[in-house]
């Protein structure tokens, strides 16, 4: 009995060879629409003192002046270090040494999400700015940010939140504090209420901001 073989012009084989490739191409190709997805940028790098860096869930990248800040981006600093973030258009994060915070959401000039994991933050939108919805995240609590600029980090021996323009509402252990201009408010622990609202003196003032500074 003869053998049946097929040729390369068997419509068949044509068909069988082309989802071949197809599945090929679409293992080779998903892995990298699933990495543009995700590297979504959502700022840069605007100054930088020390040494700096990014992560992501693929690599780790050393940061300079004008590299790009992707969503999910987790950001940190090295001791004696300084790093100067612009997100969106109006947004500005200054990190002190040692410092890691995560983008998590980011909508340009509308609002986001960032985690702060260590080290003092100073957060600055410009007044007059576009009214802005972010949140940070943190171990000791939430902050609620309104259009504004203000220290978060260590101060003191504890974790503070000083308000120098605007207002934000500092959330923890059921506990939520508006801290309006020239008052900041104390997290001794994490899981303990944040302190009624109150000024703070010069010098602590100025140990905060030189802390980001």
């Amino acid at each position: 009995m003869r053998k049946h073989i097929a040729s390369t012009s068997d419509p068949h084989l044509r068909d069988r060879r082309q989802l071949l490739r197809a599945a090929v191409s679409a293992a080779i190709l998903i892995p990298g629409v699933a990495r543009a997805q995700k590297a979504e940028r959502v700022g840069s790098v605007e100054d930088l003192k020390g040494q700096a860096f990014a992560v992501d869930q693929t690599e780790r990248r050393t940061l300079d002046r004008a590299a790009p800040l992707f969503i999910n981006d987790l950001v940190g600093t090295g001791p004696d270090s300084r790093l100067t973030l612009r997100l969106g258009t109006d947004t500005t994060l200054r990190l002190g040494e040692r410092a890691r915070l995560t983008i998590d959401r980011l909508l340009v000039n509308a609002g986001g999400e960032i985690t702060l994991q260590t080290g003092p933050i100073l957060f600055n939108r410009p007044a007059g700015s576009t009214p802005s919805r972010m949140q940070i995240q943190t171990s000791f609590g939430l902050i609620a940010v309104r259009g504004t600029r203000f220290f978060a980090g260590q101060s003191a021996g504890v974790f503070g939140v000083f308000v120098e323009r605007g207002r934000v509402a500092v959330s923890a252990a059921g506990t939520e504090v508006l801290v309006r201009a020239g008052q900041g408010t104390n997290i001794a622990h994490p899981g303990d209420a944040p302190t009624p609202a109150a000024p703070w003196g010069g010098a602590r003032i100025r140990a905060a901001f030189e802390s980001v500074a």
